[in-house]
């Protein structure tokens, strides 16, 4: 297991060299050093709770596991059902974590952003380690095995590792049709307002398509939230939106856009008022 970790990490290490080495070369400027900073930061935090969080998902999953109603067997079979019912938790899970503004105050860190790079994979807030778990719990109910649903939602995140690059471009059939791809993720992370709240799939993207949030790339794609730039602080990244959510000054993102668009409506219809007024004045 410690080997696996070792490998992974120097998968990690290799991938944002090279990624960085790829934005220099071509001038992508796809990497900020205090973000990147920031996002290592972060991951950081999350390692120092691993602990803490693998003894709680545990603890849950152990005191839940007597009360299944059956209990399936392990096999090809059952481990690709476990795989396909994971994959479709994941969706609603993080649905939510955006249509819900009390889990978008969790899930936020991950979107706030203004770059895209594979160090913003490891920006994941500390809270989430220990909400995540819990969401899953009624599948465990229902007799999927607690070890092979944790491993499909393991392999699932390390596969999402890759797609948060831009250095792979559109992949032409295979784009939209299974698998999630830089691409569908790449419009994930916009905050144009086409791309929000779409491409929700971890590593498939058929549900996606089942449930119409699927998009595709087809402008440039800006990325962050649409309040803007938060920090390069840690803490304030993980922190400062459930801050606003409990001043009541924070929302879900396509409402915040939503809210935007509309003042800045208001202020170019006050301008172009205010223009008219002055050139009618002008003809007296």
């Amino acid at each position: 297991m410690e080997s696996a970790k070792i490998i992974f990490l120097g998968v990690i290490i290799s991938c944002v060299i090279a990624e960085a080495v790829w934005s220099h070369r071509r001038k992508k400027g796809v990497y900020n050093l205090k973000d990147s900073m920031a996002n290592l930061g972060i991951m950081i935090g999350n390692n120092l709770l691993r602990p803490l969080s693998l003894a709680w998902g545990y603890f849950i999953f152990s005191l839940l596991e007597p009360l299944q109603f059956f209990t399936l067997p392990i096999n090809i079979a059952t481990v690709i059902l476990t795989f396909l019912i994971a994959e479709f938790a994941y969706y609603w899970y993080h649905r939510l974590s955006h249509e819900l503004p009390i889990l978008w105050t969790i899930h936020h860190a991950h979107h706030s952003s203004p770059w895209m790079n594979f160090t913003t994979a490891l920006r994941l807030n500390w809270v989430g380690k220990f909400i995540g778990p819990v969401f899953f719990l009624p599948f465990v109910l229902l007799g999927l095995s607690p070890e092979v649903m944790v491993a499909c939602l393991t392999i699932g995140l390390l596969y999402q590792f890759f797609l948060h690059t831009e250095a792979i471009g559109r992949l032409g059939l295979v784009e939209g049709k299974i698998f999630n791809t830089p691409s569908s993720h790449r419009v994930h992370h916009g905050s144009n307002e086409r791309y929000i709240d779409k491409n929700y799939g971890g590593m498939l993207i058929i549900y996606d398509r089942i449930f119409r949030t699927y998009e595709p790339e087809t402008e440039k794609v800006k990325y962050g939230v649409t309040t803007g730039f938060v920090s390069h602080n840690p803490f304030s990244i993980v922190f400062q939106p459930l801050l606003n959510y409990l001043r009541g000054e924070f929302n879900r993102e396509k409402v915040m856009a939503k809210e935007l668009s509309s003042a800045s409506k208001r202020i170019t219809a006050t301008k172009d008022a205010k223009s008219f007024s002055k050139s009618s004045d002008s003809n007296f």
